[in-house]
C-alpha cells in the first residue's frame, strides 16, 4: 500500500513520520516563540477587547440609558469578530495549505496587530457620534478575519515541526497563547484600573490596545525568522511531480469542504463547548460580577485579578493534559476535560449567583483548569484529523464555525437568560449542554495519538 492510496483521515495522522528523519526542523525555542507569539497576540488582542467590552464600551461607544444593554450591544461587536473569523480561516487556510504557512501567518498577524492599535485611537461616540461605533464594528471585522487566519497556521506550524511521539506537548506551544495572551489582558487592564474611573472611561483604557503595538514588532520578526515546515515543503514537492507527471494533483485547501467535510464538521462539533466555556468565563462573568444589577457589583479590579488567577491554573493543565495526551492519547485527556466541565457548570453559576467575591473566583478557577484538559491536546487532535494540503484550511475553519456557535455568541445568550430570567443559574445549563454536544462529536473521532494506539505511526503506513 502506498501513501496515495490511504483515507484522507489516515494520511492525516501519518505524513510526518514518513517525512521525518529527512527533513530539517526548526529548534524547539524558536518553533515555540514562532508559534506561541501570534496566539498570544490574538488572544491578547480579543482579551482587551471583552474585557473593554465588558467594564467600559457600554459608556465609552454604545452609551444608552440601560447600562445592561448597552453591555449587550458591546457584545454583538464582539460577536462580529467570530462571524468573520471562518472568512478568515477560508483566505488564509488557501493560501497557506497551497502556498506555505509563513507568509499567511504573517499577514494575518500584522492585520491583526494593526488593527488592535487602530482601535485604541479611535474617538468615542461622543466627539464623533454614530462613526465611533461603525468604526468599531469594522475594526472588529478585521480583528475577524485575521484572527481566522492565524489559528489554523499557527496550530499547523507546531504540530508539522513536532517530532511525532511529542506532537501534543509542541501542541501546547499554541494552546498556552489563549491563557497567557488572556493573563497579559487582565494584567493590562487590573493596571489600568488602578485610575480613578472616569479617566479610564476617558481614556485609561485604550492603554492596554497601545501596547499591542510592542508585541505586533516582537510577533512579525519571530515569524519571518522560521522556514516552512518539513512537512509542508514534503508534500509541495510531491504535489508538483504529480503535476509535472500530468496527474491529478493532491487536493490542497478549501478542497477540505468537498473532500473531507464529515472532520471540518467534528473539528467544529468538539470545539462548541470549550469556547462557550471559556469566553463565559472570561467575558460574561466579568460584567456579570461587576454590574450592579442585576449582577454582583463586586469591584472591578478585584475580579479581573481573580479570574487572572484562573488563568493561571487553565495555563497550568494546558501543559499538564498536553504532555499526558502523548502517553494516553488525546480522546481520554479531552473527554476526562469535557465529562468533568459538564457536572461541574451547574455547580459553578449557582456559586456565581449567590456566593462570596472569594467562592466566586474559586469556582471559575476550577472551572478554567477543567477546560485545558480540553484546550491543551485540542488543536493536536485536530491537527491530526487533517493531511498536509488541505491542514491549514481544515483546522482554521473547522475552529472557527465551531467558536461562533460556542464562544462567539455565548456571551450575547448568556446576558439574554439573565435578562429574561433574572437569574445566572439557568446558564451553568446552558453551558452543560454546548459541552454535552462536543463530547458527542469527540466520541466520532478516531484516537491519533501513536503512543495511545499501541504502534508507530511508520507501522500504520506498512499496513
Amino acid at each position: 500500500m502506498t501513501l496515495k492510496d490511504l483515507p484522507a483521515t489516515t494520511v492525516a495522522a501519518t505524513e510526518p513520520a514518513a517525512t521525518e528523519p529527512a527533513t530539517h526542523r526548526e529548534p524547539t525555542v524558536r518553533i515555540a516563540i514562532a508559534s506561541g507569539v501570534g496566539t498570544i497576540l490574538e488572544f491578547y488582542d480579543f482579551a482587551i477587547y471583552g474585557t473593554a467590552t465588558a467594564l467600559v464600551f457600554n459608556k465609552v461607544y454604545f452609551n444608552v440609558s440601560d447600562p445592561w444593554l448597552g453591555t449587550f450591544l458591546g457584545f454583538a461587536t464582539f460577536a462580529i469578530g467570530f462571524l468573520m473569523a471562518p472568512i478568515g480561516a477560508a483566505l488564509f487556510g488557501q493560501f497557506g495549505d497551497r502556498y506555505g504557512r509563513r507568509t499567511a501567518l504573517a499577514t494575518a498577524f500584522v492585520m491583526m496587530g494593526s488593527a488592535t492599535l487602530i482601535m485604541g485611537l479611535v474617538p468615542d461616540s461622543r466627539s464623533i457620534g454614530i462613526a465611533a461605533p461603525i468604526i468599531l464594528v469594522f475594526l472588529r471585522m478585521v480583528h475577524g478575519i485575521s484572527r481566522g487566519g492565524e489559528i489554523g497556521g499557527a496550530v499547523t506550524m507546531a504540530a508539522e515541526h513536532a517530532p511525532v511521539h511529542r506532537r501534543g506537548l509542541y501542541g501546547c506551544f499554541v494552546t498556552l497563547g489563549s491563557p497567557v495572551g488572556a493573563i497579559l489582558a487582565n494584567i493590562a487592564f487590573a493596571l489600568v484600573l488602578l485610575l480613578p474611573m472616569d479617566q479610564v472611561i476617558a481614556w485609561g483604557w485604550r492603554i492596554p490596545f497601545l501596547v499591542g503595538g510592542v508585541v505586533l514588532v516582537i510577533g512579525i520578526w519571530t515569524r519571518m525568522r522560521i522556514a516552512d515546515t518539513p512537512a509542508f515543503a514534503e508534500a509541495d514537492k510531491k504535489a508538483k511531480a504529480l503535476e509535472d507527471a500530468d496527474e491529478a494533483p493532491i487536493p490542497s485547501g478549501l478542497a477540505v469542504l468537498r473532500t473531507d467535510w464529515r472532520n471540518v464538521a467534528k473539528t467544529a462539533g468538539i470545539n462548541i463547548g470549550q469556547n462557550c466555556y471559556a469566553f463565559l468565563f472570561f467575558t460574561f462573568m466579568l460584567s456579570f460580577l461587576t454590574e450592579v444589577a442585576p449582577g454582583r457589583g463586586f469591584s472591578r479590579s478585584s475580579v479581573v485579578w481573580g479570574i487572572t488567577l484562573a488563568l493561571v491554573c487553565h495555563a497550568a493543565t494546558v501543559v499538564l493534559s498536553s504532555h499526558l495526551s502523548d502517553r494516553l492519547g488525546r480522546k481520554a485527556v479531552v473527554g476526562f476535560g469535557m465529562a468533568t466541565s459538564i457536572v461541574f457548570a451547574p455547580i459553578l453559576f449557582a456559586v456565581a449567583a449567590h456566593g462570596s467575591l472569594v467562592a466566586c473566583i474559586t469556582v471559575i478557577c476550577i472551572g478554567f483548569a477543567l477546560t485545558g484538559f480540553i484546550y491543551g491536546p485540542m488543536f493536536t487532535l485536530f491537527a491530526e484529523m487533517f493531511p498536509v494540503r488541505q491542514r491549514y484550511s481544515g483546522v482554521g475553519v473547522g475552529y472557527q464555525v465551531g467558536a461562533i456557535v460556542g464562544g462567539g455568541i455565548a456571551p450575547l445568550v448568556a446576558n439574554r437568560i439573565v435578562a429574561v430570567t433574572g437569574s445566572v443559574v439557568p446558564v451553568g445549563f446552558y453551558a452543560a449542554a454546548l459541552m454535552i454536544v462536543s463530547l458527542c462529536f469527540l466520541l466520532r473521532v478516531r484516537e491519533s495519538a501513536p503512543l495511545a494506539v499501541g504502534k508507530t505511526l511508520r507501522e500504520r503506513i506498512g499496513r
